[in-house]
């Protein structure tokens, strides 16, 4: 799944409009235009297409987090986290943070979507990757959380 279809699946999803997701990109720390957004909700095949890079996703995404739940004050001593190359994981985990959503929340989402999943299948996308019980997030269940999300499932107001 690209960034483009991710982020248009999103803006479908979630109700928001080229203004909204510029001002969200900004407040997670990447400054772009309405008017840019705009050529990266394009398809592929229009003219005008720009792709959407992991900076813009992962700005988007800290964005939408900062704007749903406020800014997390570091803890006086302790780095800033380092910014990671952007998977399925951590789309879903940060989504999951945004909409505030727990364990029974995101399988009411998946439930919508006609997805089936036990909470242990559901932790091991959440846990580090080298853990033993890690699972990969594949792009059909990205899909089918967003879709749920789309279909009426969690705090998307």
């Amino acid at each position: 799944m690209t960034n483009n279809d991710l982020l248009r699946s999103l803006r479908y999803a979630l109700k928001l409009n080229g203004e909204t997701i510029a001002e969200l990109c900004t407040v997670g720390g990447h400054d772009i235009k309405p008017i840019d957004v705009l050529k990266l909700l394009k398809k592929e095949e229009e003219t005008g297409f720009a792709a959407c890079d992991d900076a813009v996703m992962g700005a988007f995404l800290d964005g939408l987090i900062v704007s749903r739940r406020g800014v997390q004050e570091s803890k006086p001593g302790l780095p800033k986290a380092p910014d990671t190359a952007l998977n399925n994981n951590l789309i879903l985990r940060k989504l999951r943070i945004a909409l505030e959503l727990n364990e029974e929340g995101m399988l009411a989402v998946l439930a919508k979507a006609g997805v089936q999943l036990s909470k242990s299948e559901l932790s091991a996308m959440f846990r580090a990757k080298g853990h033993r019980n890690y699972k990969a997030c594949g792009d059909q269940f990205l899909r089918n959380f967003i879709r749920g999300l789309t279909l009426g499932g969690g705090n998307t107001e």
